[in-house]
């Protein structure tokens, strides 16, 4: 071989090593046991949820056909945090996902915030997920004796051990959970087309765009109620950025995620701008309320059997989808940290089925207080740890666009390769998301009840995040260095 030819292959092999990141330490042993069926309907899942099934009934009534709006602008915004973190999943798959990326394009601080804040997201959703899974048990009669925190507990003991036996069982069950809720609606859509078609009354009127125009047309409660629900709905689409955890287990990643990302935006279009319409055309914005599902209130009206019992299941199967999530990823993303030293030891360790039990534990043990709050304050205990998910999820996805930032500007500089699945309109689009969900918070100020207390945490949070740096920084900088023992990564036998 020439030595033209030597240099040359040298070259490339420079040019490469230069694209690749480092592997994330958080990343060895995990199996590669989620198909693409399974990635598909995670991101399905990731993107119908209570907030749909139950949370638009609400909404509905106090912003009227408007909401559907809301649903487009905060969909598009959300879209935009998973192509990014999508962009970077191909550049570098891994199960420590954006908290990975952090580390790499903002060092151990911005990983430190973006991994806690995540924590703080799913651990009190893991919170609401179990309440809510005991007030819709509740809704049958058999179960009505039982309290509500034995029901609590009993569905967090019963998804925490399917997360624990592996990955597999995970997807498995996120995937027919999935199923689940996409023929519900699918279903609902159908009917609600055919009432629309067929002009059947509902309720005692007749479907159509009257629905709207009289009864005080697309802003019946003028402009303020729609910008107050944005915080609500921005929360109906957490989950979304999953996507990019469950990457990390997954074979082939460089195909089968951006299909799951790109498929987002028309699912968001169908299942819940669509749904939302359809709803407005139906009934007017008034008769529902947030203490029904939507879906039953217009099934009920046109005396649809068991239309209740029907419902409930769904959206009793979407908090256990929710739960099941909340628990799997934070398992990945708190040992990606505790293998550099910003997480707990334990958080690191993994069972004999390549599950990373520790974390899953420790989160599951937030869901344990949250199963004494169910025993001391029930009918408080969701909508308490509601507010504080709501920040934890604007911050993660404030801190996924500025990751994406921070790896763009490397790209520019040539130390790394961007892949060809990229954000539209990357250097404009990360500053304008940051700027809305950064309003969002803003404009929660408005709403006295719920909004304005939520941003009272914010303070508390970020003490709180202070104090923890400054207790793990110093064992930050020790495993940066190599000076001690990584955390424990030999399975347990």
């Amino acid at each position: 071989m020439s030595k033209e030819a030597v240099d040359s292959a040298a070259l490339d092999a420079s040019r490469t090593d230069a694209s690749q990141a480092p592997a994330d330490a958080g990343d060895a042993g995990y199996s590669k046991d989620l198909k693409a069926r399974h990635v598909n309907m995670i991101a399905i899942g990731g993107a119908i949820g209570t907030g749909l099934f139950l949370g638009a009934g609400g909404r509905l009534h106090s912003a009227g056909p408007a909401l559907a709006l809301a649903y487009l602008v905060c969909g598009i915004f959300a879209f935009f945090v998973v192509r990014a973190l999508g962009e970077m999943v191909l550049y570098r798959p891994s199960s420590g996902s954006f908290v990975s990326y952090a580390r790499e394009f903002l060092g151990e601080k911005g990983a430190y915030f973006a991994g806690w804040m995540y924590f703080l997201n799913w651990s009190t959703t893991c919170i609401a997920d179990i309440t809510a899974i005991a007030l819709y048990t509740h809704y049958w009669s058999f179960f009505t004796d039982i309290p509500q925190w034995v029901l609590a507990l009993i569905a967090l003991a019963v998804v925490l051990s399917v997360n624990l036996i592996s990955v597999k069982y995970f997807g498995e069950m996120e995937f027919w959970f999935a199923i689940i809720k996409v023929a519900a609606l699918t279903a609902f859509m159908i009917i609600g087309v055919f009432l629309l078609a067929s002009q059947h009354e509902v309720g005692g009127g007749k479907p159509g765009l009257s629905m709207i125009t009289d009864h005080g047309g697309f802003l019946p409660n003028g402009m303020m109620p729609v910008v107050i629900v944005m915080q609500g709905v921005v929360f109906a689409y957490a989950s979304l950025e999953l996507v990019g955890v469950a990457a990390g287990e997954t074979k082939d990643p460089q195909k089968i995620v951006p299909r799951a990302v790109n498929s987002i935006m028309w699912r968001v279009g169908l299942f819940y701008v669509g749904s939302v319409v359809l709803l407005a055309l139906l009934l007017p914005g008034s008769v529902y309320s947030a203490d029904q599902s939507p879906f039953v209130t217009v099934l009920s009206k046109i005396g649809v059997p068991a239309a209740g019992d029907v419902m409930n299941f769904v959206v009793l199967t979407a908090a256990m989808s929710s739960l099941n999530s909340g628990l799997y990823s934070t398992g990945r993303i708190l040992r990606s940290m505790a293998m550099a030293g910003s997480a707990p030891k334990f958080t690191a360790r993994m069972n004999r089925n390549q599950v990373p039990y520790g974390g899953i534990l420790l989160t599951a043990s937030i869901g344990v207080l949250g199963v004494g709050l169910n025993r001391i304050v029930p009918d408080q205990a969701f909508e308490i740890v509601l507010n504080v998910a709501s920040l934890g999820i604007i911050g993660t996805w404030v801190m996924i666009m500025v990751c994406h930032l921070a790896f763009v500007r490397r790209a520019k500089e040539g130390l790394i390769t961007r892949p060809k699945f990229r954000l539209p309109g990357s250097g404009i689009t990360e500053y304008v998301t940051i700027a809305f969900l950064l309003a969002v918070l803003c404009l929660m100020w408005q709403d006295a009840e719920v909004g304005r207390k939520t941003l009272f945490l914010i303070p508390i949070v970020g003490v709180a995040l202070v104090i923890g740096w400054l207790g793990v920084r110093k064992r930050v900088d020790r495993e940066a260095q190599g000076l001690t023992e990584p955390p424990h990564e030999k399975q347990d036998r």
